[in-house]
């Protein structure tokens, strides 16, 4: 893994909450009992003035778990045929562990207290994700529970749009539908929307006007 400098001024942006970009490909709407297909992240990283800027993306294709609930339509929507060979699925425990690691030893790094989880739906990517951690039962699993920051409520408010392809191309971000749907290119783009987002709030403010005085770094 490569190791990327991870400014401890990010705990204080974000109230010790270090944002991670998550999305999930799933086969079905229902997290108890649908499978988890596909899982990435993006790990976020601060500037000395107080810009975001996302780090290379980790992603794993996960197995679906025994009994997992596989609905044709979600499968014809996302384009992924679970038992292709060439996926190299992971089980889900294994993909999770995997995922977490570099996660984990970003937080210990920029002095944060957990992972926050930044999704478009957000509480449809962290639903799946708590859904797969109580299924394996990880112990350390980095995200918090239930807060989340999201990028349809944020866009909504930014650019007034809150589909993610109609959101992005609003703020200037290229986007291919041929590519959409799939954990990775979702999550590289809900990364550059969200820091699209922060970054012009970061200019607009003059500067880091979220830290206290005595709390800003030479």
């Amino acid at each position: 893994m490569t190791d990327y400098p991870y400014n401890p001024a990010i705990s204080q942006r974000f109230r010790g909450f270090l944002p991670v970009v998550v999305d999930v490909e799933t086969a079905g709407f229902n997290a108890e009992t649908d499978a988890l297909l596909e899982i990435a992240a993006v790990i976020l990283t601060m500037d000395d003035d107080g810009f975001l800027h996302p780090t290379p993306c980790h992603a794993a294709h996960v197995q679906p778990f025994p009994g997992a609930n596989l609905e044709p339509k979600a499968l014809e929507f996302n384009g992924i045929d679970p038992d292709h060979p060439f996926r190299n699925a992971l089980p889900e425990k294994e993909a999770l562990n995997d995922l977490f690691t570099p996660i984990r030893k970003a937080v210990k790094a920029s002095e944060c207290n957990r992972a926050i989880l930044v999704g478009h739906n957000a509480f449809f990517d962290l639903g799946f994700l708590n859904a797969a951690v109580a299924r394996t039962g990880i112990k350390r699993n980095p995200f918090h529970p239930f807060s989340t920051f999201d990028t349809v409520s944020l866009s909504g408010l930014a650019f007034g749009q809150t589909v993610l392809a109609k959101a992005a191309m609003t703020a200037g971000i290229e986007w291919d539908n041929s590519e959409a749907h799939s954990a990775i290119y979702d999550t590289e783009k809900t990364a550059e929307l969200f820091c699209t987002i922060v970054n012009q709030w970061q200019r607009c403010t003059n500067g880091n006007t979220w830290l206290k005085t005595e709390d800003k770094r030479a």
